[in-house]
């Protein structure tokens, strides 16, 4: 069963301080939801601006391509991030890094919000954006773990994976805000008014967005299960070389149990997007307003599952839950041509609810799950590694793979792109020990 200090400090040290539950779940949700709002205002930016404003105008197609490009370099920055992040997260403690993170993420969020255009600058233009998008990936590298483990670290028994839900409530909420800012955008300005200027807007207000998240966070305790660690002197020397010298069976599990859902969202975000308003007979045609509203709408299913899918983990375990999400999401990959094909505006509202909506479900655990392969000394490391290296094998290259895919094979091959790296997690899961009463 899981130990007492999920929820009151050690007996013998009365000078641990707790944080309540209120403050647990502001700070883990308003913190991912700011950082995943700099995230997505970036990839809607990458499909709908970017090719206009930071490449050399030509062929429409590799001007799209180029921007997703700048897109995946995130992924491969916050591997990168979770081992720094990570570093002073298991040797300094939970708090001060979730702040460097908000940090690090907000100032680049900013700096590409100010930069010069192609036309202005010309290649200095995309270098100076992947640049700053690097800067994104390495501060979500650090902000996921770190959030999860705040909550986790902080839940009562039998509770985990319903705290662990708390942090994974952010990428919905982030997102609905910022293709919410994009649309509102879309509807007040011209045209060339938000080609022009417009589209910045969301990426300067972060930064009043990332003030609200200090304040939140610089009034934290740290968590009481590393307190005890920090207090007894176990941290160990270099967080990356213990985790991967004594834990890669974990780092590896975890990696695979997360790619099935870095896959979908971003084929049901940035690639639907992309399909969805490319004109026709490439695409499907839909303006941007229509496309992004429809895509609203259907994140708000994302939202409602993923604490359903944390009750769910908490009922029955982890294991169970997740092999039963990826048995449907490979059921779905095979209708994903059917429905994103079918020329009918009510069917590709059928297909982003599903897709959405299996989205919460297998994301829900997540927040729980990883954190409890590794001990408490790796946690912050391991559960923001193979979250992060995951991000890279799924969700850097599913928007391009499923565009060229599309365009060289046809929508089949798209969903069955989805069902191979849904395979992959399930045998993951089917090689995992349940963890819903191992003791952090």
């Amino acid at each position: 069963m899981q130990a007492a200090h999920t929820t009151t400090p050690d007996a013998e040290d009365a000078s641990t301080l707790v944080n309540s539950r209120g403050k647990v779940i502001v700070a883990s949700l308003v913190g991912t939801a700011i950082e995943f709002f700099d995230f997505y205002i970036y990839a809607t930016a990458a499909v709908i601006v970017f090719p206009h404003v930071f490449f050399p105008q030509g062929d429409p197609a590799a001007a799209t391509l180029q921007s997703l490009a700048t897109f995946a370099i995130a992924f491969i920055a916050r591997p990168i991030g979770s081992a720094l992040f990570g570093h002073f997260g298991d040797r300094a403690g939970r708090k001060v890094t979730l702040v460097a993170s908000l940090l690090t993420m907000g100032i680049s969020t900013v700096l590409i919000g100010v930069l010069p255009s192609y036309e202005t600058i010309g290649i200095m233009a995309p270098i100076l954006l992947a640049l700053a998008r690097f800067g994104q990936g390495l501060g979500l590298g650090g902000e996921w773990g770190g959030a999860a483990l705040l909550a986790t670290e902080n839940a009562p028994a039998r509770k985990r994976a319903l705290y662990g839900s708390f942090p994974q409530l952010g990428a919905p909420i982030g997102f609905f805000f910022a293709n919410g800012t994009f649309l509102l955008l879309s509807w007040l300005l011209t045209e060339q008014q938000f080609m022009s200027w417009g589209w910045r807007v969301p990426f300067i207000f972060s930064a009043v967005l990332v003030l609200i998240g200090l304040y939140v966070r610089v009034s934290l305790h740290e968590t009481p299960v590393f307190a005890k660690v920090a207090k007894a002197g176990k941290q160990v020397k270099i967080p990356l070389g213990t985790l991967l010298s004594k834990h890669m069976r974990a780092t590896v599990l975890g990696t695979f149990i997360m790619l099935a859902t870095y896959t979908l969202f971003y084929l049901m975000t940035v690639y639907s997007m992309t399909h969805g308003t490319t004109p026709q007979p490439l695409g499907l045609g839909y303006s941007r307003n229509t496309f992004l509203l429809m895509i609203m709408l259907a994140v708000i299913g994302f939202g409602l599952m993923v604490p359903v899918a944390g009750l769910l983990a908490d009922a029955v375990g982890r294991r169970k839950t997740m092999i039963s999400i990826t048995l449907l999401m490979i059921g779905f990959a095979f209708l994903f041509p059917s429905l994103l094909g079918s020329g009918s505006q009510t069917l590709l509202m059928v297909f982003l609810l599903l897709g959405m909506c299996l989205m919460g479900l297998t994301f829900g655990p997540m927040g729980a799950l990883l954190p409890e392969l590794f001990p408490t000394e790796v946690r912050y490391t391991g559960a923001s590694f193979s979250y992060n290296v995951a991000s890279i094998l799924g969700a850097s290259v599913a928007p391009y793979i499923a565009a060229w895919l599309t365009h060289n094979y046809g929508l089949f091959y798209v969903g069955l792109y989805l069902a191979v790296m849904a395979s992959l997690t399930l045998t993951a899961l089917l090689l995992m020990q349940e963890t819903r009463d191992k003791s952090l």
